[in-house]
């Protein structure tokens, strides 16, 4: 007579459980995976580290990683298809600047 009562309360135990990680998964696979921004403005002359910090990528990043990068930004922010003009300055300013296509003019 208890045997059955057992068995019931542990499947009953064990579909609670299951229910729970898949509850706590759901609710893991639904908060945003994403970088946060950096939260600062634009320094008056850009030095390599903002402009890695605007491409999102490393300072020391090759040619071909920065080129594809700036390529997908322009895509997403470029000025003829409703994206800010200062924006694609700064991506376009940063592009050149690890490139070395652009000298760096110094703060002091």
């Amino acid at each position: 007579m208890t045997t059955p009562l057992i068995v019931g309360l542990a499947t009953a135990t064990a579909a609670i459980a299951a229910r729970q990680v898949l509850l706590s998964g759901s609710r893991y696979m639904a908060t945003p995976r994403t970088r946060k921004h950096y939260e600062g403005g634009f320094q008056p002359v850009m030095t390599r580290r903002e402009a890695a910090l605007i491409l999102g990528i490393r300072e020391s990043s090759p040619h071909d990683r920065v080129k594809a990068v700036h390529k997908k930004l322009m895509i997403a922010n470029h000025p003829d298809s409703g994206g800010s003009d200062l924006i694609a300055a700064k991506v376009n300013e940063a592009k050149d600047i690890l490139l070395g296509k652009k000298k760096q003019e110094t703060i002091f």
